[in-house]
């Protein structure tokens, strides 16, 4: 129970990785609040917030879930305010996981549309809670954090942040996450609250377990995936380091923090990591040379610095 009297908020927490980042915090002894759209699990939903909160009860954690939909402002004005006066006014990590579109980007896929051919509110369903939510409920929590002269908030990213993929709305906002956390990080310094932006790996999501059913490129992409739980396994590691100051800032890789931390997945495994050469031949179709790659055999991270550049 490592973060017994610790208090987190973990946005987007009634499935996939939001899940599992509360459970695995909760476990470790925080007080967790969960958001979500879906309090109550009904006939045909695929998750809610008494489901995840009854999870985090089992294994001797505590959980306080609030329906929210963050594309309300005025109801993540109303959470921060409950949070703030039932703990008094203290709030040690928040997690940025709420999103809304991950089906509305696999349509793209399928549909194979172009940003031109596709309606213009797909922007607004991929950033506007992915993106513009994760700014609001950043200032709200650094007013708590910023007096307390201590915190940690988490951006859950990816890597198309780096490199197109799926479709231009969702690089944009990942791209822009990935740039708040940044520079959030450089005003928050002499506070002494860190920000950072996590990547995870191909993860066993939910969604994306049931995309995969008739999509093999998905398929080939979760055989050696993440669970949902292995995020939560590494933002805990970070809300203990005592050196987190170090990381504000930066884009931090799951794997990457996992071998660090000396952290396995449930399973005991830990999953290769994006820079590995093995990851980078999987996911470009040539699976039987993966099998054969070393799992240190990495690309350094100023190649990623190289695809990346714009000039």
């Amino acid at each position: 129970m490592a973060l017994h009297g610790k208090v987190c908020l973990v946005t987007g927490a009634t499935r996939g990785i939001g899940r599992g980042i509360a459970l695995q915090l909760g476990e470790s002894g925080a007080t967790v609040y969960i958001t979500g759209r879906t309090l109550k699990a009904s006939e045909g939903s695929k998750g809610s917030l008494e489901d995840t909160a009854k999870e985090i009860e089992d294994r001797g954690g505590k959980c306080i879930p609030v329906q929210c939909d963050h594309s309300d402002d005025h109801q993540v004005v109303q959470l921060f305010e409950r949070i703030g006066r039932e703990q008094n006014s203290r709030l040690d990590v928040l997690v940025n996981n709420a999103y809304t579109a991950v089906t509305a980007i696999f349509d793209s896929i399928s549909d194979k549309a172009s940003f031109w051919e596709q309606d213009p509110k797909i922007w607004d369903t991929v950033n506007h809670v992915g993106l513009r939510n994760h700014y609001l409920c950043s200032v709200y929590a650094a007013r708590m954090m910023v007096p307390a002269k201590q915190g940690l908030i988490v951006n859950i990213s990816s890597v198309g942040g780096l490199k197109y993929l799926f479709n231009v709305a969702y690089g944009i906002g990942k791209a822009a996450v990935d740039r708040m956390a940044a520079d959030c990080a450089i005003e928050l310094k002499k506070s002494n609250v860190a920000y950072v932006s996590l990547w995870p790996g191909a993860v066993k999501t939910e969604l994306m377990v049931g995309f995969s059913e008739d999509r093999e490129y998905i398929k080939g992409m979760l055989e050696t995936a993440e669970t949902v739980e292995f995020s939560g396994k590494c933002i805990t590691a970070l809300a203990l380091d005592p050196n987190i100051m170090k990381k504000s800032g930066r884009i931090l890789l799951t794997s990457e923090l996992a071998e660090e931390y000396n952290i396995v997945d449930l399973d005991g495994t830990l999953p290769d990591s994006m820079r590995s050469l093995r990851t980078l031949l999987r996911f470009t179709g040539w699976r039987a040379t993966a099998d054969w790659c070393p799992r240190w055999l990495k690309l350094p991270y100023w190649t990623l610095t190289v695809f990346a550049s714009k000039f």
